[in-house]
This record gives structure tokens, C-alpha cells and sequence, in this order.
């Protein structure tokens, strides 16, 4: 069984859905410590032929909490306002207006925890692009003693029963082939492709938002992008 752990992202780039879609099994890094300046809360969308960045504020809390212990300013005002920056960047867009709705409909979900929240949206857009993996939370997997950082993954993956873990390209020096090795896990990295689409104007603006491959991209286009991606071997 293929593995792949990660936090939950708030509407992330196409590479997140790539690696659901290349594993049996996607976990849900929710008991890691939250990180501000990260991809939890915000991510990046087109607007004025530039990436920026769009944001859901997080109640401000001990740093040290996990995912699952955090919480979104959740209100209409915030949702009217993360909608209106939708709006003001893609209402020109080819797929807005079957879009815009589905955005909407996730963004104005009632349960404001962030890792639940989050995951909740992960799972939606995963089963509307037809992502068969099944999902699970690593807050609901036995933590022995506290396990941290390549020991935690590497235990996940044993309680999963995986024969192979796959990581984004960003964390080929972060694992070591080794360590997963004593467990007979193999060990890959999921390498997003650049894929040029046609947005407003040139040149292309590669890994932004899912947001803004639906807003320029058919659902079958979108399939088609989710298996354009190279797996590597680790470094030896």
C-alpha cells in the first residue's frame, strides 16, 4: 500500500492532489504544530496577471498547538471577504461560473477547526475529481512516545501497513532511504510537472491555487493534469 502524509493545506496547489491521487492512502498530518507563514490558511491566486496571496485568518493562539487545535476567524464577514477577492480576480475566468458556487458552497462550511475544516475541502475537491485514495487523520493513529518529524512518518507508515511512502520533491533531503528501509517501506518523491494552461495572459503562473487550474480548466482537462507528474527514487 502507497502512503503519503501531509498537512492539511487550505486549497492547495495541483501537486497535493497529484500525490492523493498516486496513493492508496492519504494521511492527514493534523497533530503537527501549526506553522504561520505556511500553506495552512492561505495559499495563492491570480490577480492582476500576479501571484497574491489569499488568506483565512486564524484565531491567534499558543504557537505551540497543533492543526487540530487551531480555529479559523470564522464569520460571514470573513467569507464575504474571501469570496469578493475570488471574485475580483477570476469573474472573467472561462470556468467561473461553475466554480465560484462549488467555492462558496466549501468555503461557507460551519465547522470552523482548521484541520477538519481544511479536510473537509481536500476531501471534496478530491472526490469531484474522481481521487479514489482513502483518508485518514494522523491525530486518530497511536503516537509512540511522542515521535517527531522522519520518526513519526516512518511509524505512521508501519501502523498503516504501507510498502512505500511518497513525499513532494521539496522533501527529498528531508527522508532517508535507510530509515524507512528497516521497515521494508520503499521510499519516492512526487514531482509536479509545469503545466501551461491558458490564463489571462502570458507568461503562465505555474502552482498556484487549485482554485485557479479549475477557473482556467475543464474537469476532464483537470484529470488529465492530475497524472502529469515523475516519480524519483531517493538520494542513496
Amino acid at each position: 500500500m502507497v502512503v503519503a502524509i501531509m498537512q492539511p493545506y487550505f486549497f492547495p496547489y495541483i501537486g497535493y492532489f497529484q500525490l492523493m491521487a498516486a496513493a492508496d492512502c492519504f494521511v492527514f498530518y493534523d497533530d503537527a504544530q501549526y506553522m504561520k507563514g505556511g500553506w495552512i490558511n492561505r495559499n495563492r491566486i491570480l490577480r492582476d496577471n500576479a501571484a497574491a496571496w489569499w488568506t483565512f485568518p486564524i484565531v491567534h493562539d499558543d504557537y505551540r498547538l497543533p492543526i487540530r487545535q487551531r480555529f479559523y476567524s470564522h464569520g460571514p464577514e470573513q467569507i464575504r471577504s474571501l469570496l469578493g477577492k475570488i471574485e475580483g480576480a477570476y469573474s472573467e475566468a472561462p470556468f467561473y461560473r461553475s466554480v465560484f458556487p462549488l467555492i462558496a458552497e466549501l468555503l461557507n462550511s460551519q465547522n470552523d477547526n482548521v484541520a477538519d475544516y481544511n479536510a473537509g475541502i481536500l476531501r471534496a475537491l478530491a472526490q469531484r475529481f474522481g481521487i479514489k485514495c482513502n483518508f485518514v487523520s494522523s491525530s486518530s493513529i497511536d503516537n509512540n512516545s511522542g515521535l517527531q518529524g522522519q520518526a513519526r512518518v516512518v511509524d505512521i507508515c508501519r501502523q498503516l501497513d504501507a510498502d512505500k511512502f511518497i513525499n513532494p520533491i521539496g522533501g527529498l533531503e528531508l527522508y532517508e532511504n535507510a530509515a524507512f528501509a528497516e521497515d521494508k517501506i520503499g521510499l519516492g518523491f512526487l514531482q509536479a510537472r509545469t503545466t501551461n494552461y491558458p490564463q489571462f495572459t502570458s507568461p503562465h503562473l505555474p502552482f498556484l491555487s487549485i482554485i485557479d487550474v479549475m477557473m482556467f480548466n475543464s474537469e476532464n482537462r483537470i484529470i488529465d493534469i492530475l497524472a502529469e507528474y515523475d516519480l524519483r527514487e531517493p538520494i542513496r
